[in-house]
């Protein structure tokens, strides 16, 4: 994504968007058939590309150029970050609001009048991901999940739709 955001020509920039949606693609047919990216349980591949998904949608689609189409036409993908987003310590943390004003605003390069756009909607991240049948288990097989965030630690009501205003 960085690379196609950060592209100085046009030949770079078109070898970056190629290799970012074939990457997504490969992720997409891989997601059809198991619930996180290793298996039944969730790993640190799936904490990492939590992050990167989150983001695109919101920044990464527009803001970078990564517009062959948005993270809700990839099915898998999209029940995959979905998933995560609603299993404790992932959602809970997001702040969209400050990912989206911290891209559009920082990259002065990229987005000069440093304009924060309005959507899109977020609230769809709520709905059911229905990927529970792709696993034996829950996302932690015999562990414990992990507790409620800390008062101090939660993202702002009206910044998440699991704190709304």
């Amino acid at each position: 994504v960085y690379r196609a955001g950060f592209a100085g020509d046009q030949q770079a920039y078109n070898d970056a968007y190629d290799r970012l949606f074939a990457a997504l693609d490969y992720l997409e047919e891989r997601l059809a058939t198991r619930r996180f990216l290793m298996g039944d349980c969730i790993t640190e591949a799936d904490v990492r590309l939590f992050t990167t998904l989150v983001r695109f949608d919101p920044v990464y689609h527009g803001h970078f150029k990564a517009n062959r189409n948005k993270l809700i036409d990839m099915p898998n993908l999209w029940g995959y970050a979905r998933d995560l987003f609603q299993t404790p310590g992932f959602g809970d943390t997001i702040d969209f609001e400050q990912i989206k004003a911290h891209y559009y605003v920082v990259h002065e390069d990229i987005n000069p009048t440093q304009i924060i756009p309005k959507g899109p909607e977020l609230d769809n991240w709520l709905e059911a991901a229905g990927r529970e049948e792709l696993a034996d288990n829950g996302p932690f097989l015999d562990g414990t999940a992990p507790g409620e965030v800390r008062a101090e630690e939660r993202v702002q009501s009206g910044h998440n739709p699991l704190y709304p205003a």
